[in-house]
This record gives structure tokens, C-alpha cells and sequence, in this order.
């Protein structure tokens, strides 16, 4: 078994794909190559003998429909790469006239254009070779053969790619998710560090730097749960029912403020739903006649009952969040959780898993 995972690993067999996966992107593909085919055949300027679709066409579609989230299969790659490499084919076919010696420069054109253009897409290369050795047709048409039909078939095409990509998988042109709130970076890897490696690989990987910093951000979350179990807001959140209204003056809150040594209060409705946050710093140069709702945040970081506090950690790290209030699916204020009660339970859980480390080594 190990030799055949080793086999599997040098040949490079892909993983296999989930059967949705595969319905995604067969149907697209074939519905995308079929909108840009019968738009193309009405359109005015077709003829000379050109062809409705080529070939590179098909190339693309597969890109844009099995990996869409690839660098390689957003629009520009795939209306810019083509276009930029057709014109280079037909740039060499025009100098040299011989598709022998002409192929292998419209290629290498190809690639550096692309590159240069930043619309690397693989297609373009034979979209290059196409203009290159497509016969008297596509010579005859000349720089025309570039916009029509390689640009109008490509825009057609990522035209459909949006539209079901949209509505398939709701993300394209592909934008990697924001994993946490923003705010300066304190600890850990930031998006310069991944950068500054991915400069010094000196290869082109097919996952932008955005998306790796996402994957390897929830990298550090599932091991985070593995040494540490799942611990829920719930479980370490405060819930000392101290709380403001809206309509409270200001003068109420300094008392609560001074008498209990906090640094923020929750703001709550008549009926307990959460209304904002009233941090102390904000009472700084505002008179007492003044009402909370006129200095709270609208906005505060708000937390699930049960979401695992390790959710919590980018975001009152960030600077931007010192408290997270814990709210039920209807809104109701059930507790808050400061950056204390964090740092708490992290030390808590870090002291439990030396323990049982040193209890296995004993064991053993």
C-alpha cells in the first residue's frame, strides 16, 4: 500500500472529486461552450470559413467551470490570456509565413505577454498555436481572428461562467473570504509573510495568496481543537445582568461604571434584545444629561451561545473588539465575554493539556 501511495504521489493522480463537483462543472462547461456558440453563430461580422468556437475554448471552459477559484480561470485571465496570445500567434505567422518556425516563437510570446499582462492562462498558448497552423481561414482574417472570434468567444464564455458560477456557487470572480475581522495583525503569520515566501519560491502556484492565507488560518483553528477540545462561549461567557438602556442618562452609567470596575456595559431593550455597547472611554468629554444611545456602538462583536471561543481569537486579538456579546437566535443578551475571560480559558486549557501530557509520560 505504501508503494502505491508513493506511485500515486510521484504520477501526481489528483484526488478524487465529489459527485456534486462533478455535475458543477460538467453541466457548466457544456451549457457555457453552448451559450457562446449560438451567440457567436448570429453574429454579423462571422464568416470567411472561421470557426464559431476554437478549439482553446473548450481548454478555458474547463478551468472556469472545475476550478474556478483558480488565479488561472478568473475573466481576465481567460479574455486577456487569450486575446494577448492569439495576437502573438498571428504577429509571427505574419513575420515568418512558416508555421514550422513560427509555432514554437508564438508560444514563448505567449507566455511572456500573458505573464507581463498578468492574465496567465494556460488555453492561451494553444490559442497562439491555433493562429499559427488553423490554414488559410484563419491567415486570411488576420488581426480580426484575435477580437473574432478568440475575444467574443472568451467573453461570451466568462460571461455564462459568472452568471452559474454566481448562482452554482455563489463566489466568482473568486474572493478568497475574510477569515477574521480586520485589524492590525499582533501574533502569528500575517498576509506579508506568506507573500514575502511565495516571492522567494519562485514558482507560480495555482491559489492565490488570500485564499492560502484562509486555508492556513483554519489550519491553525482545527489543531487549535484538537490539542484543546471545543470550548463554547457559553461556558466561559459573564453573566452578571448588568446591562443599560438605550433612554438611560449617562449619569447611571459612570455609577455602574465606578462601582463595579468594568470597562463596558451592554445596552438592551425592554425586552432583553441587545441594542449596542457602552465602553467607558466613550463618556470622555461628554456631559452627564446625554443618553447612552447617543455614545454606544451600533455595531459591537456579537457571538453564538454555542460558536467555540477559538472563533473569538482573531477577532479580539485584531484591536478593533475588546468584548464579544453572547446573544440567542432571537437576540436576547445572554453574556459577554472580555478579552480576560479569553486569555483566561486559553490558560486554562493550555495548563490541562500539559497535565495530560504529563500523565501520558508517566504512563509510558
Amino acid at each position: 500500500m505504501r508503494v502505491m501511495n508513493n506511485l500515486f504521489h510521484w504520477v501526481g493522480i489528483q484526488s478524487a472529486p465529489t459527485a456534486s463537483r462533478l455535475w458543477t462543472a460538467g453541466l457548466g462547461a457544456a451549457f457555457g461552450i453552448l451559450a457562446a456558440g449560438l451567440a457567436v453563430r448570429f453574429w454579423p461580422q462571422m464568416g470567411l470559413g472561421l470557426p464559431l468556437l476554437v478549439a482553446p475554448i473548450g481548454a478555458s471552459a474547463v478551468l472556469l467551470f472545475a476550478v474556478p477559484a483558480s488565479p488561472l480561470a478568473q475573466p481576465w485571465a481567460i479574455v486577456g490570456g487569450n486575446t494577448v496570445s492569439a495576437l502573438c500567434g498571428i504577429f509571427w505567422m505574419k513575420v515568418l509565413g512558416d508555421p514550422a518556425y513560427a509555432a514554437c516563437l508564438a508560444v514563448a510570446s505567449a507566455i511572456v505577454a500573458m505573464s507581463l499582462a498578468r492574465c496567465l492562462h494556460p488555453p492561451g498558448g494553444a490559442c497562439a498555436l491555433t493562429c499559427v497552423i488553423g490554414g488559410k481561414a484563419v491567415v486570411a482574417a488576420g488581426w480580426s481572428f484575435a477580437l473574432v472570434p478568440v475575444a467574443l468567444d472568451s467573453a461570451l464564455l466568462v460571461a455564462f461562467g459568472v452568471l452559474y458560477n454566481s448562482a452554482v456557487r455563489g463566489n466568482y470572480p473568486h474572493r478568497a473570504a475574510q477569515f477574521a475581522a480586520p485589524g492590525p495583525v499582533r501574533a502569528g503569520f500575517s498576509m506579508a509573510d506568506i507573500e514575502s515566501v511565495l516571492s522567494q519560491y519562485d514558482q507560480l502556484l495555482d491559489v492565490s495568496s488570500e485564499d492560502l492565507d484562509t486555508l492556513f488560518r483554519q489550519v491553525e483553528t482545527r489543531a487549535y481543537r484538537r490539542l484543546h477540545g471545543t470550548i463554547r462561549c457559553e461556558q466561559i461567557m459573564r453573566e452578571d445582568g448588568l446591562t443599560l438602556r438605550p433612554e438611560d442618562g449617562l449619569a447611571r452609567a459612570v455609577a455602574l461604571f465606578g462601582g463595579h470596575r468594568i470597562g463596558a456595559l451592554p445596552v438592551v431593550d425592554a425586552e432583553g434584545r441587545l441594542e449596542g455597547l457602552l465602553r467607558l472611554d466613550s463618556l470622555v468629554s461628554v456631559g452627564e444629561e446625554a443618553r447612552v444611545e447617543q455614545v454606544m456602538d451600533n455595531s459591537p462583536c456579537i457571538a453564538a451561545a454555542d460558536a467555540p471561543i477559538d472563533e473569538l481569537l482573531p477577532i479580539l486579538s485584531g484591536g478593533m473588539y475588546h468584548e464579544a456579546l453572547v446573544v440567542d437566535a432571537r437576540g436576547h443578551l445572554l453574556g459577554m465575554i472580555t478579552q480576560t475571560d479569553l486569555l483566561c480559558a486559553l490558560w486554562r486549557g493550555h495548563i490541562a493539556e500539559q497535565i495530560a501530557l504529563h500523565e501520558g509520560g508517566k504512563a509510558g
